[in-house]
């Protein structure tokens, strides 16, 4: 598939570089010769030094042969701008935005996006998206990530390997033994920086962050067996009142009548801003890092803290403090540079979201068309989680996982049947419309779309 992506920073570059490994033709615009430079010189992809909004620039990468068009400049008005262009000049056939500005996300807005208007077929806001995604971690306390499938019905958690953890050091075959409840899937884990494969003989490890698919009526009892049974945070504060700060809080409002929510956000004018737009929140204008303002919102009493400033280093600096209270709490904090994972453990916090690969792996899900559904990336792009739905004609329609011929890197997690959720064995049989959950090598993507029947875009 050809594809044109608009914007080479942090978020453009991401997808290029997983678009560009999994065999697509790549084409990538940006104004600054030092982005374009910094591509060209570590992806297979052709870079262009220009303004995307100019049907010159364009033309010269493509577009009357491009199948998609994926806008993330730093420019609302120009991914706009481009997704115009990519319809009425060049017919290209999926249009990808991303928009951040509020005014043009607003629900009364909509029909402007359509044909006749602006013909952009997918919006992608960061800060909605990020927002979501910290939501989820919230909903499932004790798991690093919670990612929905199947309409909701099946939960992906990332689970931190703890001490106490009892399910660490027993063979995997034998966990339907000692716990008979035990209705997930492990899939895999994240083992000193490398991601591995689990199978039925292997153990999982102290320090390990696994994978585990699980039914999302199970949700708890899984988390419990893993030896986290930490409730849901009754006393949230949020520092930083940007749109991720603000969408987050309405979503805990929306969500959970008895949550407490205090909000720390320096600047005044913004303070009173979202004061007005939240219903039970408290809004605190002050400084995140000032001794006073932080008794005033009660940092000692909070049990989760979410770091959500602009600022890298404040939201670190602000976990580092809320740890140092001596009581324990869930921190959490966004940093869009990712050397500073490094430092996660040595400071003691408990979780750092980028939110550059949660706008990625929104985008990611728009690349394949038909059958394929939410997409979630896994180290940069490496492996993804994917749902898909078995059609007609399918190679795996009727027939039993071990008979399938499945690639030895696609390991399938659970099965959606009607309203029913599956976690299979090997003599299961696959029937059509089957919402299958399952985890696939960047590479095996190709082999993913033979097998389920679809196609990119």
């Amino acid at each position: 598939m050809n594809i044109i992506i608009c914007g080479a920073g942090k978020v453009g570059f991401s997808i290029s570089k997983q678009l560009s490994a999994q065999g697509h033709s790549v084409t990538v615009i940006d104004q600054s010769s030092d982005d374009i430079k910094k591509i060209n010189d570590t992806q297979d992809v052709k870079g262009i030094v220009g303004r995307a909004s100019l049907p010159s620039v364009l033309e010269n990468a493509g577009a009357e042969k491009t199948d998609m068009i994926i806008a993330v400049t730093r420019n609302d008005e120009t991914n706009m701008i481009v997704c115009q262009l990519a319809s009425s000049l060049f017919n290209i056939s999926k249009k990808i935005a991303r928009i951040r500005t509020k005014d043009f996300l607003e629900g009364k807005w909509g029909k402007l996006y359509n044909k006749s208007n602006i013909p952009i077929d997918v919006i992608i806001s960061p800060e909605i998206e990020v927002a979501k995604s910290l939501f989820r971690r919230l909903e499932a306390p004790g798991a690093l990530d919670n990612v929905p499938f199947g309409n909701d019905k099946v939960k992906m958690l990332e689970i931190s390997i703890e001490k106490n953890c009892p399910l660490k050091n027993i063979p995997l075959k034998k966990l339907t033994e000692k716990f008979p409840d035990f209705k997930a899937n492990i899939i895999g884990a994240l083992r000193k920086e490398k991601f591995i494969y689990l199978k039925k003989n292997d153990q999982i490890l102290e320090d390990d962050n696994v994978y585990v698919v699980v039914s999302s009526d199970q949700l708890n009892q899984i988390l419990k067996a893993f030896g986290h049974e930490e409730k849901v945070s009754k006393n949230v504060l949020i520092i930083g009142g940007g749109n991720i700060g603000l969408n987050l809080a309405k979503m805990l409002e929306e969500n959970f009548d008895d949550l407490r929510i205090k909000i720390i956000e320096k600047n005044k004018t913004r303070a009173e801003e979202i004061a007005n737009e939240l219903s039970s929140s408290i809004v605190i204008n002050g400084d995140a890092l000032d001794e006073d303002i932080l008794k005033e919102a009660n940092l000692e009493g909070s049990e989760t803290v979410l770091a959500l400033t602009n600022d890298d280093e404040n939201n670190m600096m602000a976990c580092v403090l809320a740890e140092k209270t001596g009581l324990k709490k869930r921190t959490i904090a966004i940093v869009n540079k990712s050397n500073y994972n490094l430092l996660q453990d040595s400071l003691n916090i408990d979780d750092l979201v980028d939110p550059r690969m949660t706008t990625v792996s929104r985008i990611m899900e728009h690349v394949h068309r038909g059958t394929i559904g939410t997409v979630y990336s896994v180290l940069d792009g490496q492996y993804e989680f994917i749902e898909a739905k078995i059609l007609d004609k399918s190679e795996l329609l009727n027939k039993k996982i071990r008979e399938s011929n499945l690639p030895e890197d696609i390991r399938i997690g659970a099965i959606v049947r009607k309203d029913k959720v599956i976690i299979p064995r090997s003599n299961f049989i696959f029937e059509k419309d089957d919402l299958v959950v399952f985890l696939a090598k960047r590479e095996q993507l190709k082999a993913v779309e033979n097998i389920f029947s679809v196609g990119s875009i």
